[in-house]
This record gives structure tokens, sequence and C-alpha cells, in this order.
């Protein structure tokens, strides 16, 4: 079973989305092995993605991502980083399955509601990024 990193970023906490999307989660049969909520700082958000630091938009997305509490979630089950991927739904919430999370709750590819590792070696850093071994529990 591999893990994935999930974020409901702020624009879904502040829309009242946080229920619904863990109820996603859990009928897609994703274990949630760890949950908190954060209102990140400017420090803690440039860290997690300073993979985009030289791109035009890392200003802004650090912005969004320190307007609010968003919740930080890892995730278990087989497959997950593709599961997770496919209920999200793409980047741009227009393009988009109506079923998707992004579609359903996003406003725009700013502002599209959840985050997700884009490959194993992605979540195992975004998740020993957030979270310590013991804060994730195992069934």
């Amino acid at each position: 079973m591999e893990k994935t990193l999930a974020i409901i970023k702020p624009d879904a906490v502040q829309a009242g989305y946080t229920g619904e999307i863990i109820k996603r989660i859990e009928e897609d049969g994703l274990i949630i092995r760890a949950m908190r909520m954060e209102h990140l700082d400017r420090k803690r958000a440039e860290g997690f993605y300073y993979v985009h630091r030289q791109k035009s938009f890392f200003n802004e997305l650090i912005n969004f991502m320190t307007s609010g509490p968003c919740v930080l979630l890892v995730l278990s089950a087989y497959n997950v980083i593709n599961r997770w991927r496919n209920l999200m739904g793409p980047t741009d919430p227009k393009s988009g399955h109506p079923d998707t999370i992004r579609r359903a709750m996003g406003t725009n590819i700013e502002r599209n509601a959840v985050h997700g590792s884009d490959s194993k070696d992605s979540a195992v850093y975004e998740v020993n990024y957030f979270f310590k071994g013991t804060e994730i529990f195992e069934r």
C-alpha cells in the first residue's frame, strides 16, 4: 500500500467543502492515515512549493496557500497516488469530468480546491514535509 499527501486548499475550506471532500475520499476506498487543519505561514508554504520558486505564478500561489487554513491529509490504498489524482481531476477544473472534486468545487486553475502528490517520490517528500511518522496511523 502506498501513501500520498492530499491538501484541501483554503478556497475549499472557506467554501465549506471539507466534509464533502472527505466523504468522497472515503467513498472511493482511500484510507485517511493522518489529518489536521493548519494555516500555513509564508515560510512553510514556500518550503513546500520550492520546486515552483522560479515560475511566474509562485508568489500568487504562496499568497493563496497562506490566505486561510487548509486541511492536510495522508491517504493510503493500493495505487493511491493515481486514484487520488483521478478523484481530484485535472488542475484546470473546467477541463475535468463533472464528477471530479476540482470540477465540482474548484473555481479556476489557481483556486482548484485540492492538491495531490504527482509521483511516488513527491508523495514521500510531501508526506514527510507535513507529518512525522508517529502522526501517521497504520491500522
